[in-house]
């Protein structure tokens, strides 16, 4: 099969399409012909030698596809179904996947809408599983206008918690069709918040890493009520929580949860930008150095 890898660090020069023995999927697992792969910030940050010093490297841990190959002891998918979900093994940018966590794809979405879920709300759940937001809670979101926090907003509000989340003021309208109520970020930040909410907030996620731990540990009345998945220094610093996937166990349930919610209107998340291609170039193109989760679609990329 035919795949994206790179044998050296630095930029998007760096990525090469190869050929790499065809995978095959183990117990409970399943391959997939790729349709669309999700790039996100991790694929950079791995391309320029920031999180993993081996090589050489496949990229690519979200797609989305059509089932080919079933590993032992799957029998809630068949060969010829939509699903999507995640590559354990970080090689979804390539013709052919195996996913270690899948769900079929709601009806409704395409391919890339749906290799673009599987970061962003898995993310989201598990930070607000570390939260523990529910019904009754008030929840500020630092960062809401962006694909996890999107998520967040959506999920949050799905189990009962009014939200207020920050964006810039072209955003808002945005964030309101979510559900949240918007404030801009920004010096005087907490200001706007206690004019939502005069005494606080219940709790606090950080998904923008902007540098504002001090104001929503102020602001959720402790460093206890407040996690954040994007400023590591910042958590060490302050004491708060670091969400990581690798600390606390993916929330791959919400794979198999989101269908309903997007089916019954309650949950969308707008793809920010798709490659589309014959081939696997765009992947290596226009979206090598996005620093956000996208739906890249290799449209015609099949396996067979």
């Amino acid at each position: 099969m035919k795949a994206v890898r790179f044998s050296q660090f630095g930029g998007p020069e760096v990525l090469q399409i190869v050929d790499l023995p065809d995978p095959h999927p183990g117990p409970g697992q399943v391959r997939i012909a790729v349709r669309a792969a999700g790039v996100n910030p991790g694929d950079w940050k791995k391309r320029q030698g920031l999180m993993d010093g081996e090589l050489p490297q496949t990229l690519g841990h979200e797609a989305a596809g059509v089932v080919d190959e079933l590993g032992a002891g799957v029998a809630d998918v068949a060969v010829g179904d939509r699903v999507f979900g995640f590559s354990a093994d970080g090689a979804a940018q390539a013709e052919l996947a195996v996913l270690s966590w899948y769900a079929p794809i709601p009806p409704s979405l395409d391919f890339p809408g749906a290799a673009a879920l599987p970061a962003a709300i898995e993310t989201a759940t598990r930070a607000l599983d570390q939260l523990g937001a529910g019904s009754g809670s008030t929840l500020l979101i630092n960062g809401a206008s962006g694909s996890v926090g999107s998520a967040a907003v959506q999920l949050a509000v799905v189990r009962g918690a009014r939200v207020i989340g920050t964006a810039s003021p072209a955003s808002h309208e945005y964030l309101r069709s979510l559900g949240a109520e918007p404030v801009a970020y920004g010096e005087g930040l907490a200001g706007r918040v206690r004019a939502l909410a005069p005494g606080g907030v219940d709790l606090a996620l950080d998904v923008a890493g902007s540098g504002v731990l001090p104001e929503l540990i102020e602001l959720a009345g402790g460093t206890g009520n407040v996690v954040t998945v994007a400023d590591f220094g910042g958590a060490r610093e302050h004491g708060v929580r670091f969400s990581s996937s690798d600390a606390a166990g993916r929330a791959v349930h919400v794979l198999g949860e989101i269908g309903e919610l997007i089916e019954s209107g309650r949950f969308w998340l707008p793809v920010a930008q798709a490659a589309k291609g014959r081939t696997l170039e765009p992947v290596i193109g226009a979206l090598a150095d996005w620093g956000r989760s996208v739906g890249t679609e290799a449209d015609t990329v099949q396996g067979g």
